[in-house]
């Protein structure tokens, strides 16, 4: 929880957030991905200083709970003073306990943000889908967060005023605003109506900016003049046998020929293959999303 210290901005994290894309595709069971094609609305996750406090954060995380499709899951919520926004005791369940930081007992419209994110914990614990470094772990809880439909919460927390600066979460703004940019391409929802923190939305059009880029890298069709044409370029070096370094790994000619060309799925980051042949339509196996290439 950054709280009045210097925001981090940018992708620094930009490719585990792609890889934790591809990791829900694989770990999720058929069909589940579309479970989640509505996100948790402000009206779930509503908190005003009239609720008592502990009732309201438990309704708010039976609300988390039923989202993330866990009806047999039940938190218990206590808060304290900590450095950390929230912690969760992870275990077999169906028990898990959540500690919040005392500063929401102030805060309390934050409190469904710092849930999305615990709960999500327990989400992908109990989907088997955790990865061994801590760092890279909580990026992968909040762009599962964000994917799954609660943590555009975890973006509207950003908040900046002209004496304090607030963000939850690992992710930079930008950054959840590409995952929740990834899930609006995907799901045809749009979250930016809910967001109340005036940085929120700014943050979400560059990473919807950056989201968007993915889809106009060659050999989509999609891609731009300039990408086109330094693409062409690549082919005919690595069909006369030169290696290509490619603009950010965005593709790679493998021969001997006839030649292929490697690619990341612009939805779930899976890696592709197709032939080079002119205009080809490919299908990802992971994600099933048809892509029309020119390669």
């Amino acid at each position: 929880m950054a709280n009045g210290s210097t925001v981090e901005h940018g992708y620094p994290h930009l490719g585990t957030v792609r890889a934790a894309i591809t990791a829900l595709h694989r770990h999720l069971p058929p069909g589940a991905l579309h479970a989640f094609a509505t996100s948790v609305t402000p009206l779930d996750v509503a908190f005003d200083d009239a609720e008592d406090l502990l009732p309201g954060a438990q309704r708010v995380a039976r609300d988390m709970v039923h989202h993330y499709g866990l009806p047999e899951a039940r938190l218990v919520i206590a808060f304290r003073a900590m450095d950390r926004a929230a912690t969760v005791e992870l275990g077999d369940g169906p028990v898990y306990s959540v500690e919040l930081n005392d500063r929401f007992r102030r805060h309390r419209r934050d409190i469904g943000a710092a849930l999305a994110h615990e709960v999500a914990h327990v989400y992908l614990h109990r989907l088997g889908l955790v990865l061994p470094d801590t760092a890279e772990n909580e990026v992968l809880v909040d762009t599962a967060a964000a994917y799954l439909g609660a943590g555009w919460l975890l973006l509207d927390a950003y908040r900046v005023d002209g004496v304090s600066s607030q963000k939850l979460g690992y992710l930079t703004p930008e950054e959840y605003g590409y995952v929740l940019a990834k899930r609006a391409l995907l799901f045809g929802e749009d979250p930016s109506p809910w967001f109340t923190s005036p940085q929120a939305y700014p943050a979400y059009l560059r990473g919807a900016a950056r989201a968007r880029h993915d889809r106009r890298q060659p050999p989509l069709v999609g891609a731009g003049w300039a990408a086109r044409r330094r693409y062409a370029a690549d082919r005919r070096r690595a069909g006369s046998g030169r290696a290509v370094p490619s603009p950010d790994d965005a593709y790679r000619f493998e021969g001997p020929p006839p030649l292929r060309v490697t690619f990341a799925c612009p939805t779930c980051h899976q890696r592709l293959r197709v032939p080079v042949r002119g205009r080809v339509r490919a299908r990802c196996g992971l994600c099933r999303t048809v892509l029309e290439c020119d390669t």
